[in-house]
């Protein structure tokens, strides 16, 4: 299993035509577009974590019930500048690629600390995100990589700095039922007071020919400051409700005097991060119309989260589901050399990973200062969510535990911002490669799962079908690589609603196992 995640991809330039077996619903008409890692050495110089691969973008394309597969590697200024010297010369986030002392780099960078921090790699293998009509390969740092979503093609780079006064953003935004895209940034150094600050894209925001970028007509919603000027907390993602964003200020943070001498130091940028074990989480309520805070301070048990799952208001309260960890140890499970282990060797020494904990928190937004210390002011049924009132009047959260052991989670996006039923992600149990996709049911609180021995499918994806009411109406979509030379990479289709399988479509090429990806309707990409 370790040598098909760390060995070298290769790009399928022109579509290749895959074999379907079963039947894939002749409405499903668009196309799946996937990133990931997918180039872990050039020349004779390896990379040293999972996510510092170079970005392989994939296509999966379902017409009259046939499907088509292509993908391409980034073409991002980091892997044409690594191509071209045949040797890794621009740092990662695992792999620090120390400059030449020749260039004077400590009179340069103390002369410019603000330049340090800025200039990340361009390798942008996270997650395609839509803002307006335009798709980008996206990580987390201050560029993104428009591409053309039918050709692959890389189109070229933007920087977020030259529209708004970011860092760093995610590759998780939202998007609304008029098509407007919400995100979340960080402003460390250069832009005035550190802070975190939520932004909006409008539907319309893309001129006709796709010349200038969406993000020129961005809208800041709000700022929120640090509460710790030199170690913002980390986030990777954010929840969203019909009129609140849900920002997670975890004790999983970035050390920014770390981060600005890492070069000096020997470190790498995944060593800037560190999990502060005895500190608090703070839940930020922000009304994403007026970009008001709720003024409560509601908090929680230190944690570290990666991705939100939904949010929704229901009866006065705010109810979220995260994915938690009680640690940080899920990135040092991804350095190559921990991958490369075999898998009795993996599981022993992981036997302290932390598994991931599906889990939901309700804050209530109507609170009654006169309500006795100590009361739990969560109201909803169904729920053993507790939002404790403190002496200080604050809000102590203690989450309801929905699943242990699942991620990459998806839903039904047309149920993103409501109450919803269902959530689909891959099942992590031995090891941070999925070897199941699983669907839960929350009213249930039951789970079923699709498993086929030596593969490992990627991020359930849902698609609705034409009209659906339901909410499981649709079909779920998975790109599924096998340790089995013998199973060729598929395209797996299964029923929303039965979690059975109805099609398969087996890809005459390699395809690379990826992180997160997009659905983009055929109406949508023409």
């Amino acid at each position: 299993m370790q040598s098909i995640i760390s060995r070298n991809g290769c790009e399928t330039p022109e579509p290749v035509k895959a074999e379907v077996k079963g039947s894939v619903p002749s409405w499903l008409q668009g196309t799946l577009l996937r990133n990931g890692p997918g180039l872990f050495s050039v020349g004779n110089s390896e990379y040293n974590h999972w996510f510092d691969g170079l970005s392989l973008i994939h296509s999966f394309t379902f017409s009259n019930g046939e499907v088509t597969y292509r993908s391409k590697f980034l073409k991002s200024d980091t892997y044409k500048r690594n191509i071209k010297a045949d040797k890794i010369v621009v740092s990662e986030f695992g792999t620090m690629i120390y400059p030449d002392p020749c260039k004077n780099i400590f009179s340069r960078a103390f002369t410019h600390l603000q330049n340090v921090i800025p200039d990340f790699t361009d390798n942008n293998l996270i997650n395609i995100i839509r803002y307006g009509q335009d798709y980008y390969a996206s990580s987390e740092v201050n560029y993104i990589n428009q591409i053309d979503p039918n050709t692959l093609e890389t189109i070229g780079r933007i920087n977020y700095r030259n529209h708004i006064a970011l860092n760093l953003a995610t590759a998780h935004p939202h998007y609304d039922e008029e098509g407007n895209t919400y995100n979340m940034g960080t402003a460390i150094i250069g832009f005035g007071q550190p802070k975190y600050m939520i932004f909006k894209v409008p539907a319309d925001a893309s001129d006709k020919n796709h010349k200038k970028p969406a993000l020129r007509k961005v809208q800041q919603i709000c700022s929120i400051p640090f509460r710790s000027s030199l170690f913002p907390s980390y986030f990777h993602s954010f929840g969203m409700t019909e009129n609140y964003i849900v920002f997670v200020e975890q004790s999983f943070k970035l050390d920014i005097v770390k981060l600005a001498t890492a070069y000096f130091r020997g470190v790498n940028w995944g060593g800037c991060l560190k999990f502060d074990q005895d500190d608090i989480t703070y839940f930020h309520i922000i009304n994403r119309k007026t970009g008001k805070e709720i003024s409560t301070r509601f908090h929680a048990d230190a944690l570290v989260v990666f991705h939100h799952i939904n949010a929704y208001e229901d009866d006065g309260h705010v109810v979220f589901d995260l994915i938690s960890y009680k640690d940080s140890n899920l990135y040092n499970m991804f350095y190559l050399e921990n991958i490369k282990k075999e898998t009795s060797n993996f599981i022993q020494s992981h036997k302290s990973f932390s598994p991931p904990s599906c889990q939901r928190f309700v804050i209530p937004l109507n609170i009654n200062k006169e309500s006795p210390r100590g009361s739990n002011l969560v109201t909803l049924a169904g729920t053993t969510a507790q939002a404790i009132l403190q002496e200080d009047g604050s809000i102590y959260c203690q989450p309801d535990t929905l699943f242990i052991g699942l991620e990459l989670p998806g839903i039904n996006y047309k149920f993103n911002t409501k109450k919803y039923r269902y959530f689909y992600g891959s099942r992590l149990e031995w090891s941070p490669h999925p070897n199941k996709i699983a669907k839960f049911d929350i009213v249930e609180r039951k789970h079923v799962e699709w498993v086929q021995k030596n593969c490992y499918p990627s991020e359930p994806v849902f698609v609705a079908s034409p009209g659906a009411v339901e909410e499981d109406d649709g079909v779920i979509l998975s790109s599924v690589v096998s340790s089995d030379p013998s199973i060729s990479p598929f395209m797996l289709v299964l029923d929303a609603k039965t979690f059975e399988e109805i099609a398969r479509a087996s890809i005459p090429t390699t395809v690379h196992m990826d992180l997160h990806g997009l659905f983009i309707p055929a109406a949508d990409s023409s």
